[in-house]
């Protein structure tokens, strides 16, 4: 990497913490620290949203899931905007009323005090282990392509994000994620210029559009109902809706950017503001890996994206077998190339099918190298789509562009983050500490006590991120652990919002019984992921349903 990329890098790194620490340095009270003064903007509040739930993870991940899978993906987005307009109607305006410093505080004057320990647990646990992957996903990328040390890696990320979370809490988490959102749009858009840009024979997007048809990467619909197909229309909005209605209405780290702001209206307009722009950016951020891919078409892609594997394969006694594969891909490629620049021009059927033979021909030749590599050391993870995009921008990327595309990686993992300390510290102190275990102290012991644990929260994803493994594509990774636990902690609220005859015993059993269920489908079924939301919710609401019902009975 060059002097100026690397200034770059470092220069926004200093940029981002030293913004934070500057901007909060006047937080002095508990309610300062943990709401931020109640000062946030709407804008404010829709860029910490966003910038809360797009993590690393997204930039690394989602153009990888372009590549592959082409923009399906971003049907998993379909229930958002259905959930903010239900949140702005239903849960704001409760949250302001009671002004609470997390979401589960409501669950105790509602329930009881064992519901709302119940909820801050579940939410600790998903969180906390999110907290880590949101490190350890881009360090292992990173120092993968990089050199770097994976641990050194993940030190530095949680540093940088404990220092200024520490010092000035919710205030500094909403400045700093402002200006990393505007590295993080200004990277993405860069880079899809210069993906543009370097077509051949001046292309364009509608060429690259139609080549990108052929090979099946434009379908963003798929109106086909199958309980294993992850994403699909009716997935997205029914499964998509329940998880984004639980993420953004009781995950504390999202409740956190908007009951900061400064009225209930300013909040509001801060969900619908990433009610209107988060299908269009997660539909960008796809569509730039969709181009990466038509990119590699008239350049010779990695047989492997994954250097690590390339490495291990060729010191191995299979070297030969896949050297003679990377030959042989690059034949095809060469003659790809010119077919699709031909299909380009003339849309001919005869050609896009001999496009699409050598493309399958391609494919098989990748899961031949992939099978080298899993003989060669059989715990290399072969899924190396999470290293599509990072290894563009290292081997094809200008000068400078390369060091703000790490800074975006970096500020996306930073901003995320910083987020998921701030909630997890406000939740420990706030949920469990003050009201169980020392309830008749000073806002100066919890302001202390606060930041205590934000660094101790950091400490820990550091070192789950330091002891973390890859598992499939790191975006699916994390919602997969969501949904796994929203949908029980949205049948709590759920019920606590719109059933009023259900008590506090009969949500308490259902929730543990429903989550244990949830855990038990997800380990021996192949629902997709998404579906888990509902089960779990309907679970929570039926078996409480039930439950009181039986209660009532034996009562009368």
């Amino acid at each position: 990497m060059s002097l100026i990329d690397w200034s770059i890098l470092i220069g926004t790194l200093v940029f981002i913490v030293v913004i934070g620490v500057w901007k909060s340095r006047s937080n002095k009270a508990l309610d300062g620290y943990l709401r931020g003064g109640n000062e946030a903007s709407w804008w404010t509040i829709g860029l910490g949203v966003m910038a809360t739930q797009a993590s690393a993870i997204t930039f690394l991940s989602t153009p990888g899931q372009g590549y592959a899978d082409g923009l399906g993906f971003v049907q998993f987005y379909f229930g958002l905007p259905i959930a903010m307009i239900i949140l702005c109607i239903t849960f704001v305006p409760l949250y302001y009323k009671l002004k609470v410093y997390t979401a589960y505080e409501f669950l105790e004057g509602r329930f009881d005090l064992k519901m709302r320990v119940l909820t801050s647990f579940l939410f600790l646990i998903q969180r906390g282990l999110a907290a880590g992957i949101t490190i350890y996903a881009p360090a292992i990328i990173l120092s993968t392509i990089m050199g770097w040390n994976l641990k050194i890696t993940c030190i530095v990320i949680g540093v940088l994000v404990i220092i200024y979370t520490v010092s000035g809490g919710t205030k500094a988490v909403n400045v700093t994620q402002k200006y990393q959102m505007l590295i993080i749009m200004l990277g993405m858009f860069s880079t899809f210029y210069i993906l543009l840009d370097g077509l051949p024979n001046n292309m364009g997007f509608s060429g690259a559009w139609t080549l990108a048809d052929l090979h099946g990467k434009t379908q963003a619909l798929d109106f086909n109902f199958d309980w294993n197909n992850r994403y699909t229309v009716w997935s997205g909005i029914t499964g998509g809706l329940f998880l984004a209605l639980s993420y953004f209405g009781t995950d504390q780290s999202q409740v956190q950017r908007y009951i900061s702001g400064q009225s209930i209206r300013q909040s509001q307009l801060g969900l619908i503001f990433n009610a209107l722009f988060k299908i269009p950016m997660q539909y960008f951020i796809l569509l730039t890996g969709v181009m990466v891919f038509i990119f590699y078409q008239f350049t010779t892609a990695p047989l492997f994206f994954n250097p690590a594997g390339e490495v291990i394969v060729k010191e191995s006694p299979y070297a030969d077998q896949y050297r003679e594969l990377e030959n042989e891909y690059q034949m095809i490629q060469d003659e790809k190339s010119a077919l699709s620049l031909d299909y380009v021009n003339s849309e001919n059927a005869e050609v896009g099918d001999q496009i699409m033979a050598l493309n399958r021909d391609q494919l098989k030749l990748r899961e031949e190298a992939k099978s080298l590599i899993s003989q060669a050391d059989p715990l290399t993870e072969t899924n190396d789509k999470d290293y599509v995009f990072i290894r563009y921008i290292i081997q094809q990327l200008p000068k400078g562009i390369i060091g703000l595309l790490l800074a975006v990686i970096f500020s996306a993992a930073m901003s995320s983050t910083a987020a998921e300390l701030n909630a997890l510290s406000t939740t420990t102190v706030m949920d469990i500490y003050k009201r169980v275990f020392n309830p008749s102290r000073s806002s100066e012991h919890y302001l202390f006590i606060s930041k205590a644990t934000t660094f101790l929260w950091g400490i820990i994803a550091i070192l789950f991120a330091t002891l973390g493994t890859l598992f499939e594509n790191l975006i699916q990774l994390v919602n997969i652990i969501g949904s796994i636990f929203y949908g029980t902690i949205l049948g709590i609220f759920l019920i606590a919002f719109y059933i009023k005859w259900i008590r506090a015993n009969a949500v308490f059993i259902a929730a543990i019984i429903a989550e244990l269920m949830v855990i038990y489908f997800y380990m021996t079924t192949d629902i997709g992921f998404l579906w888990f939301n509902v089960i779990g919710c309907g679970l929570v609401i039926i078996m409480a349903s039930i439950i009181q019902w039986i209660t009532n009975m034996k009562k009368a």
